[in-house]
């Protein structure tokens, strides 16, 4: 079988050429489907030859927080029709890629042993942007394991002023 990112490619690419000047609107039910589409059950529900797509679409779609717009409708049927529903999460991925290269902006994760206030993260937000050179989407996950600071993740660049990160390097300094 195909890689799964070969496979989501075209879909990705389509979806942004029709999702037009509504790309950000289009990325926010896309990454709704995602999440949904990346659970274990629904994908064995969907897998069960005796489950029809109009099934699985209803399912998804009462899941969903939002309800999906008719060309939000139709991309799912297409993706089911084509049983595609496990590349859904590398179309969102792929999709992203292409929303963040329009853009000119990057994503970024900051894990943190803490919730972090919104006027906090604005304040960071800027910190970041200017110590990584460009534009940055973020995004917290909360990693109790961290004890405190926080760990971001640009790409394939990461910045790590947490206590667990600092306690290791002492612990290297010190066994050294």
């Amino acid at each position: 079988m195909a890689e799964i990112a070969t496979i989501a490619r075209p879909y990705a690419e389509a979806l942004f050429k029709a999702a037009g000047s509504d790309v950000a609107g289009t990325a926010a039910w896309l990454d709704e489907l995602a999440a949904v589409a990346g659970n274990d059950q629904l994908r064995q529900f969907a897998d069960n030859p005796k489950t029809s797509p109009d099934q699985v679409v209803a399912l998804i779609t009462g899941v969903l927080k939002t309800s999906l717009s008719p060309k939000a409708q139709n991309f799912l049927r297409a993706v089911l029709d084509n049983g595609r529903l496990e590349a859904l999460p590398e179309i969102a991925s792929q999709f992203r890629a292409l929303k963040n290269a329009q853009l000119g902006s990057y994503d970024a994760t900051v894990y943190s042993a803490f919730r972090v206030e919104d006027d906090v993260l604005a304040d960071l937000s800027g910190v970041l942007e200017k110590r990584f050179g460009r534009k940055l989407n973020l995004k917290v996950e909360l990693q109790p394991e961290l004890i405190g600071g926080i760990r971001v993740v640009v790409g394939d660049e990461v910045l790590d002023t947490s206590v667990k990160a600092r306690l290791e390097q002492m612990k290297v300094a010190l066994t050294a």
